[in-house]
């Protein structure tokens, strides 16, 4: 955006704040991801800490979609393992939100399917191996797929996230990560069809919701990822404020549910908890 004149927050993504945009202004992007977790390289948005309010916000505009990406696995090889979780927890998160949003879009709903499948077979081994150099490239190509999925919409898992990105300063993929039991638990009772579905999907031993939470517990367990927010140093007591701001982020149209403040902020506390 440093071919604009207007302040940055000027052009957050409300309304038709991107009509504000010199397009001209806007240079080229040629995107090398680094991590194989947000799929930037095939989204037209950034999202950015204003650190002055405590809030993130998202600025979007058409020009903003890079205009080559280039996957190259050997950029993702010096990645800690910690971060690789992380990151491929990000990827995992947009799939499954995308496919538990009750937006109509069938070709997300395929495309969030095989990146799930993708992350189920390649993001263990490439935590066991940072140096597996098909797992690595597989990685790149699920997060991107999670990335052009979440058209359909986020959810409760970034709308809390996002937020306590904001206020605490933690990894996004981690906070998405054990999240996403919570969530998906808290969103239950209108999620029994997409779970069937998915647990076939997947080929998983159990089937329905409880094989689906059954395999991310799981999977959290193995790539290191910690069961609660308490156990990376997040406590409670801003509770009503996370719910909210959780409430008021744009992810949150998407939820399947339209859970209240009131509800995030306990969704946020059982994930403290562990309840």
């Amino acid at each position: 955006m440093s071919g604009q004149t207007r302040p940055l927050w000027d052009f957050e993504d409300i309304g038709q704040n991107h009509l504000r945009a010199d397009p001209d202004g806007i240079a080229p992007v040629v995107a090398l991801p680094t991590t194989a977790g947000t799929g930037s390289e095939v989204g037209r948005a950034s999202v950015i800490t204003d650190e002055q309010a405590q809030v993130k916000r998202t600025i979007l505009h058409i020009r903003m979609m890079p205009r080559i990406a280039i996957l190259d696995a050997t950029l993702t090889l010096n990645l800690p393992t910690h971060l690789t979780a992380a990151t491929g927890a990000d990827a995992l998160t947009h799939c499954m939100e995308s496919w538990c949003s009750p937006a109509w879009h069938p070709m997300a709903e395929a495309v969030s399917v095989k990146g799930m499948q993708m992350i189920k077979e390649y993001l263990p081994r490439v935590v066991a191996d940072g140096q597996d150099l098909e797992a690595r490239q597989q990685m790149l190509v699920a997060s991107s797929l999670g990335a052009a999925a979440f058209q359909r919409g986020l959810g409760g898992v970034h709308a809390i996230a996002q937020s306590l990105g904001a206020l605490y300063d933690q990894h996004h993929g981690l906070l998405n990560a054990i999240l996403l039991p919570y969530v998906l638990e808290a969103n239950r009772s209108v999620l029994l069809k997409q779970m069937d579905d998915l647990a076939v999907y997947l080929r998983l031993p159990t089937p329905g919701f409880t094989g689906v939470m059954d395999w991310l517990l799981a999977l959290r367990e193995q790539i290191g990822i910690a069961h609660t927010l308490g156990e990376i140093g997040i406590d409670d007591r801003d509770a009503e404020r996370v719910g909210r701001m959780a409430f008021a982020d744009g992810c949150s149209h998407t939820n399947p549910i339209r859970h209240s403040a009131e509800a995030y902020a306990q969704i946020f506390s059982r994930a403290v908890k562990g309840l």
